[in-house]
């Protein structure tokens, strides 16, 4: 085969073995992660999404740290979304599922106005630039909303029950 022609010609033919590089580089907890969930996730009735009204809130894992996310339906589409907005990260409700223009047209910032489409997240006025919101896949079928897992973004897991503490 092709040769360097260092001293060391033959070393980097030897490749590592990529599982090591992941056990030597993150630590041992992270190496035991479970598998990646690709079912689709429940996350409520069609009912509870109502034409142009309050959004049902959720929680997923991005890249293995909480965060908040949003699911609502306007011009009858549901569309999803991370709850953080493009212009500062902050989330975006001015009071829990509230994320509509008075018109419920558009999705609206509560901190400075920015503003985006809600079927594909992209800024339509303020702040917000080029940006557009972090869209999560979700279906709509057999009166039942489901959103869809990916390598970013996991199912969150449920926080315990509190009457289960000691």
């Amino acid at each position: 085969g092709p040769r360097h022609r260092c001293g060391a010609a033959d070393v980097w033919l030897a490749q590592p073995d990529p599982s090591d590089i992941f056990a030597t580089s993150l630590p041992r907890n992270m190496t035991e992660r479970p598998p990646k969930v690709t079912d689709p996730q429940r996350l409520c009735a069609s009912a509870d999404l109502e034409e142009g009204g309050k959004a049902v809130l959720f929680e997923v894992l991005e890249y293995g740290r909480r965060a908040p996310a949003f699911a609502l339906r306007v011009d009858g589409q549901i569309s999803a979304f991370l709850n953080r907005c493009v212009h500062v990260p902050v989330e975006m409700d001015w009071q829990p599922g509230e994320f509509l223009d008075a018109d419920r047209r558009w999705i609206v910032c509560s901190i400075h106005g920015a503003t985006y489409h809600p079927h594909d997240g992209a800024c339509v006025g303020g702040p917000c630039g080029r940006g557009a919101l972090t869209p999560i896949p979700v279906q709509e079928s057999a009166g039942e909303v489901h959103w869809y897992p990916s390598e970013r973004f996991q199912p969150a897991p449920q926080p315990a029950d509190p009457t289960e503490l000691p």
